[in-house]
């Protein structure tokens, strides 16, 4: 069947639409070697076949929308703009070999992914909005060839790059979601929540706005000052609470699991709905459970 019968917008105007997973730990589970800067474009890179079924496994879950596996693919290799467009590709041929529709989202990760030292989680990279513009805008390109649904401007930490996105997509016309990851109420940088959001409530491309790759805890708060300044849908797909040792390569997970608060998520405004880092196709298929029962 087609991967999807209209664009996401118009879903977003009436109903919920189920995200994915972390890509990362579904790769690590099927076995994959993600070791290296490239991380799961390592895997984009040498196994292919290993990304598209880890997008079979999520569409199986019941995902309405496949992230690829662009995150951390930075512009400088000359190979680079084949990998961008090969991530589309893969998704785009899972998500058509799905029972149900299904869309493609093709991910913008940060300038911070491509250091691969984790400064995503801290922005402020010293780099101002026309550096960060030029960085991104052969991305964008490249991804944009291939025909994704949307793109997935995901995983940012500061206002700064955020600018620099809207910059390159201002005009376009091409449907975007922004997504930051945040802390303690602001984002990673630092800066206040209902600033950062405004920058996309402004943004004709952005249809959808909010957080990503955080603490479960801090998707409350970030939605309240996303809905304080935008009637826009909004979106969160947290981690499950564990914190990325960037020095030692590992996660610390919490003690305990800690709790989604969804029927207020939901009341927040949230349309799009899934999980980043250790989220896996076996929790993102409960989601789907959960949301069929509202």
């Amino acid at each position: 069947m087609p991967r999807a019968s209209g664009p996401l917008a118009a879903a977003l105007a009436h109903r919920a639409v189920l995200l994915d997973g972390g890509l990362s730990n579904q790769l690590a589970d099927q076995g994959c070697d993600l070791s290296g800067g490239l991380w799961t474009g390592r895997v984009l890179t040498e196994r292919p076949d290993q990304v598209e079924a880890a997008h079979t496994a999520y569409a199986r879950a019941g995902a309405e929308v496949l992230i690829t596996a662009s995150y951390q693919i930075g512009y400088g290799a000359p190979e680079a703009g084949v990998l961008l467009r090969r991530s589309v590709a893969l998704a785009d041929r899972a998500a058509r070999a799905a029972d149900h529709e299904v869309w493609v989202a093709a991910s913008v990760g940060p300038y911070g992914a491509v250091l691969a030292d984790g400064s995503e989680y801290r922005g402020r990279y010293g780099l101002g909005v026309a550096e960060l513009a030029a960085f991104h805008r052969p991305r964008i390109e490249a991804l944009l060839e291939a025909g994704p649904d949307v793109l997935a401007l995901e995983t940012i930490p500061d206002t700064t790059e955020a600018e620099a996105l809207l910059g390159v997509l201002a005009g376009t016309g091409a449907p975007a979601w922004l997504s930051y990851t945040v802390a303690d109420g602001r984002t990673r940088a630092g800066q206040p929540l209902a600033e950062a959001f405004a920058l996309a409530e402004r943004s004709p491309e952005v249809i959808a706005l909010g957080v990503n790759c955080c603490d479960p805890q801090d998707v409350g708060p970030a939605l309240e000052a996303a809905a304080s300044v935008t009637r826009k849908p909004l979106l969160a797909y947290p981690n499950d609470g564990s914190v990325w040792d960037a020095a030692a390569g590992r996660w610390h997970s919490p003690p305990t699991p800690v709790p989604w608060d969804l029927a207020a998520w939901r009341s927040a405004g949230v349309r799009l709905l899934g999980g980043c880092c250790r989220i896996g196709p076996p929790a993102i298929a409960a989601l789907a459970a959960r949301l069929r029962t509202r």
